[in-house]
């Protein structure tokens, strides 16, 4: 047929394009593959550990530096760095030497081998959320290890059992189960979210500047004449090669992230390959339709931008969506990258069906449905616009 035809004219035009501007060797290659190896690498060790924490032990007994050797040993948490008062450690904090200190006032052994309830602090920065959520779980289990190891010598020497004992210091029994990620992992659940969203990032900017620069560099009639002036074979002529890269690029992420390093994906390979596939053409759905809402290179390339950085708040990963104001909560249903994380996270990563996303599914679907609201004004655009740096 006449049309494919010129889809295919048009497509080796776009690929001769693709090859003498570097802009898109570096965009849709360089840069995606350096993002998927950076984040991956970054958080290799699955969470923080040896974050650095200062202690101020001002009892220096050999119950409170056992509290210390105790601290010291988990995962998370190092100490590096001993100070001999509160006004120094904090400094410390301030100067991001360390992430938090452990305070043990003078007297604490006695107080605590007396069981008149000792108090001791522990002080840490959340300027890193992550970094000082970790080090606060780590003082205060070793505070609370401290109290116990005492009461359980006190109790033994009374003649209480080992039950009667674990009754009274534990009560109430934690049976944790961690569903789908029962290793903390922050790899897992937050490179998922990460990468992509860069990628479909990339590919808002990377398709406005592909329509852009016909306008840019005055090529936009004979881009028009080789369709005979039909804005949808002009479009898919454009758009196929950029599609069939940035799909290769998206099975390259999968298999290495899902093949190589073992993240879970109980929903199966066809899921996968079914997302991915609706994350290429929704967001090219969305940088179509944003060069046609403003035909501009400069302005669609904006909005591109603004939408694709607020992407990662609204996607939910980071801040629960349900948690946020109704307003935002609406907001969040017109970012690609929500939808995106949601079927993600319901039939990939928890393994439902994908009935479970239907709406999100169709969310995507509409996202790539998108340029037929401004087709003709690109056409207009095309025709009869001057372009202004």
């Amino acid at each position: 047929m006449n049309w494919i035809r010129q889809i295919l004219c048009i497509s080796l035009r776009e690929c001769r394009i693709l090859k003498m501007n570097h802009i898109y060797g570096f965009c849709m290659v360089v840069f995606p593959i350096l993002v998927m190896f950076f984040f991956t690498s970054l958080m290799r060790e699955g969470q923080p550990i040896d974050l650095p924490v200062g202690i101020v032990d001002l009892d220096n007994t050999s119950t409170t530096r056992a509290l210390v050797r105790n601290l010291d040993a988990f995962q998370n948490s190092e100490v590096v760095a001993r100070y001999p008062s509160v006004s120094e450690a904090r400094q410390a904090i301030q100067q991001n030497q360390i992430y938090g200190f452990l305070y043990l006032p003078k007297g604490t052994t006695e107080k605590l081998l007396a069981q008149r309830q000792p108090k001791i602090s522990f002080y840490y920065s959340l300027a890193s959320i992550t970094g000082g959520s970790l080090l606060f779980k780590d003082m205060k289990t070793v505070s609370t290890l401290g109290s116990a190891a005492v009461g359980q010598a006190t109790m033994r020497a009374r003649g209480f059992t080992d039950k009667q004992i674990q009754t009274f210091l534990q009560p109430i029994r934690i049976d944790l189960h961690q569903v789908a990620n029962p290793w903390t992992n922050y790899n897992v659940y937050l490179t998922t979210m990460i990468v992509p969203g860069i990628l479909m990032l990339f590919m808002f900017l990377i398709t406005a500047y592909s329509i852009g620069a016909e306008l840019k560099f005055g090529s936009s009639r004979e881009w028009l004449s080789m369709a005979d002036n039909n804005i949808f074979v002009a479009l898919l002529g454009k758009l196929l090669p950029q599609t069939l890269i940035w799909l290769l690029i998206v099975f390259v992420y999968d298999y290495y992230v899902f093949g190589i390093l073992r993240f879970p994906h109980p929903g199966g390979a066809p899921m996968i390959v079914l997302l991915s596939v609706l994350q290429v053409l929704a967001s090219q759905g969305f940088g179509v339709f944003a060069f046609g809402l403003m035909p501009s290179l400069r302005m669609s390339m904006s909005i591109c931008a603004l939408w694709g950085m607020l992407s990662f708040s609204m996607s939910g990963s980071a801040f629960p969506v349900m948690a946020m104001d109704s307003p935002v909560q609406a907001l969040s249903w017109l970012f690609p990258l929500r939808h995106y994380f949601m079927i993600y996270q319901t039939c990939v990563f928890n393994g439902f069906p994908l009935l479970e996303s239907w709406f999100h599914f169709a969310a995507l679907t509409a996202f790539t449905l998108l340029p037929w609201l401004v087709v003709s004004k690109i056409k207009n655009a095309m025709l009869t616009y001057v372009y202004i740096p």
